[in-house]
């Protein structure tokens, strides 16, 4: 616990044209992974357009590690079905907490991140200052699939009694 830096919220947002796995739909759900810790949203029957609107927090003691999002379809009597994954750094938006913005007006971007290869990004990811807080929202673009995309939001808590940022 002494290296707990604080929690990263991850807001799941949607998913947007995810694959077809089953006969004409799939039952999608995503799981978060970053280091050993692992968390998953609820299953969406029938929807290759989900919406989720889940948050999964992690514990983050190490900024430099990456979170891995994989998409499932759920299936009763199988091994569920992947839907690709993909892969994204939070060092970018750490950094950007780092930088003590008390006092900003709402709405203001304070960094962004471009989609590259050593990262999933569809777009132009933005880290705003938003009501006293810092956001960073991803589009994600699935790898290892004909087609997919997730959107998703990150926002930090601070925890009383962690090492902090």
């Amino acid at each position: 616990m002494d290296d707990l830096l604080g929690l990263l919220r991850i807001r799941v947002k949607r998913g947007v044209n995810l694959a077809v796995r089953d006969i004409n739909s799939s039952d999608p759900y995503v799981v978060v992974k970053m280091g050993k810790q692992r968390l998953k949203t609820r299953v969406v029957n029938k929807d290759v357009n989900p919406e989720w609107n889940e948050d999964l927090t992690l514990s983050v003691t190490d900024p430099s590690l990456t979170v891995l999002l994989t998409v499932y379809d759920y299936d009763v009597f199988s091994k569920d079905d992947k839907m690709g994954d993909a892969e994204f750094e939070i060092k970018p938006y750490i950094e950007a907490l780092r930088m003590q913005l008390d006092g900003l007006p709402s709405g203001t971007i304070v960094t962004t991140v471009q989609p590259c290869r050593r990262n999933c990004l569809a777009e132009e990811s933005k880290v705003t200052w938003v009501d006293g807080k810092l956001v960073q929202d991803l589009v994600l673009r699935l790898r290892h699939v004909e087609c997919g995309e997730v959107e998703a939001q990150l926002q930090w808590i601070d925890l009383p009694g962690s090492k902090g940022l």
